[in-house]
């Protein structure tokens, strides 16, 4: 993944907005490794905001709801963001093999999904962090 050049929506192959101050988000991006036929991947942090961030909220995604994913023209969050980002993951690594396990089926990525993000919202109340609050 590249977070190196800016993309615009006509240049862009795939774009990942997520939240910079989550160590859970920060970490699944960190370690995530997409397969090469996806094209460039480049990173936005929500908290930097830009205008990414605001396409997102022209969408009328909630950052604070999930990370959003724009690929192929689409915009796709939370549940349906994760299940994505499985289908186009590499098989390489343990965490990229989890990953693909676990969120290549939609029911089990909308299942698991909010007890996620429930999970993500208690660990930035225990840090300290606000909300994104960009919806």
């Amino acid at each position: 993944m590249s977070p190196a050049g800016p993309a615009t929506l006509e240049s862009a192959q795939v774009i990942l907005v997520y939240d910079g101050e989550c160590p859970v988000c920060s970490a699944y991006v960190r370690y995530l490794r997409l397969k090469a036929s996806a094209g460039t991947v480049q990173l936005i942090n929500a908290r930097d905001g830009g205008p990414w961030v605001d396409s997102v909220r022209t969408q009328g995604l909630d950052l604070d709801e999930g990370m959003a994913l724009y690929y192929g023209g689409v915009w796709y969050h939370g549940a349906d963001c994760i299940h994505m980002l499985a289908l186009l993951s590499t098989p390489s690594g343990a965490f990229n093999r989890l990953n693909a396990l676990v969120f290549r089926s939609t029911r089990v990525a909308r299942v698991m999904y909010p007890v996620l993000r429930a999970g993500r919202n208690l660990l930035l109340r225990l840090l300290g962090r606000a909300p994104l609050h960009l919806s």
